[in-house]
């Protein structure tokens, strides 16, 4: 099946004051967004996807002809493909406080024509859902068939719900949770020091310098060790030196050692260190009760029906967080099942198992929206 083709990023400039949850402000609101498939004149044929932590909102496609990589979830999304944008109208937007086109700590603070850094407020999960409707609102979208995410992007999916209900179809959360648990808030703590702990971080002043390279480096190989799971590490590397004539080397001379000093330094190429510092604040954040109850009785007469999906061997979000929030609807009198992705890959199978994830999505969707199946 072919895919989308060449795709453009656009940028969407709100000319309104964004109020945000914490009572701070922003006078001036940028979003970055791509789309794929038409719109149809009811408004109501539109799949809006949400990104995780240093993702973006270059789904499928390439930007241009000889990009190396398609968009992260490029298998999902195309003619005949799982969203098929023959059908439907598939959004993504990066979101507030990251670094790929939409407001962020690096975006110019037009009080100061500097980039904000850390006088950027904070931002949270429900923050970032607002924007996303503020950009449905401007490209005329009435109603979503369904909001999909995997991990922070299943935490935006279950804010739809809470917030916009009236104007979804269907949720389908991946790999999330509905309130962060110690263990993930523990782990983006230990992240934050290392970006901290870095002398070229300076308070978060540092554009135009090098800035905190090894520490967000450091923060992402952290990172990494949570996404995968023993067995994955096991299958990649086992206890492949990288040389063995250097056995006795006190660093390095292990290929998983190699390897996440390779991821690190693949993200402080392409992510800004103050959006990571702001977005895994915002993860920690994350709890769909806030302000609104008790976590048991928030799920009471959860309007939205719900297709959760869990990863077999997810080491930082349990299937049993996804069969919690599944549990919790149906309980509340809502309607949700359950499906697992069976693979050794742990957090990360939902940006790999994408023949599993389309065998799971695909039927749900015909069910939600008949008129709109093949």
């Amino acid at each position: 099946m072919e895919g989308v083709g060449i795709v453009t990023t656009r940028f969407y400039k709100w000319p309104q004051c964004l109020h945000l949850e914490s009572g701070a402000r922003l006078s001036h609101l940028t979003i970055a967004y791509e789309t794929y498939g038409e719109l149809n004149a009811a408004g109501n044929n539109a799949i809006l996807v949400l990104h995780a932590l240093t993702g973006n909102a270059h789904i499928a496609g390439r930007n241009f002809p000889d990009e190396r990589y398609p968009g992260w979830w490029d298998p999902l999304v195309g003619p005949g493909r799982a969203l098929d944008t023959r059908r439907y109208f598939i959004v993504c937007a990066n979101v507030l406080g990251s670094c790929y086109g939409t407001t962020g700590p690096a975006s110019i603070n037009p009080a100061t024509g500097k980039p904000y850094g850390m006088d950027f407020p904070a931002i949270t999960i429900r923050d970032m859902v607002r924007v996303q409707k503020i950009l449905l609102d401007y490209l005329g979208v009435k109603r979503l068939v369904a909001a999909i995410g995997g991990s922070m992007g299943g935490m935006q999916v279950l804010e739809w719900g809470f917030l916009y209900p009236q104007m979804l179809d269907a949720i389908i959360p991946i790999a999330t949770c509905g309130r962060t648990t110690p263990m993930q808030i523990a782990f983006h703590h230990v992240q934050r020091e290392a970006i901290y702990a870095d002398p070229g971080w300076q308070g978060g002043n540092y554009y135009g310098t090098a800035g905190p390279r090894r520490g967000l480096a450091l923060a992402r190989q952290i990172g990494i060790i949570t996404y995968k799971s023993d067995p994955s590490w096991n299958m990649k590397f086992g206890r492949n030196l990288v040389d063995p004539r250097e056995y006795f080397r006190m660093e390095g001379q292990f290929e998983v050692e190699s390897y996440l000093a390779y991821q690190g330094r693949k993200l402080v190429d392409r992510f800004d260190a103050n959006s990571y510092l702001y977005l895994t604040k915002a993860v920690d954040l994350h709890d769909v009760s806030q302000g609104r109850g008790s976590y048991n009785e928030v799920w009471q007469g959860f309007p939205c029906p719900c297709l959760g999906i869990g990863i077999s061997s997810d080491f930082l979000f349990p299937p049993y967080q996804v069969q919690e929030i599944v549990r919790m609807i149906n309980d509340g009198g809502g309607h949700a099942r359950y499906a697992e992705i069976d693979s050794p890959y742990g957090h990360d199978a939902f940006l790999i198992e994408f023949n599993q994830l389309a065998t799971i999505i695909q039927p749900f969707l015909n069910e939600v929206r008949p008129d709109l199946a093949a």
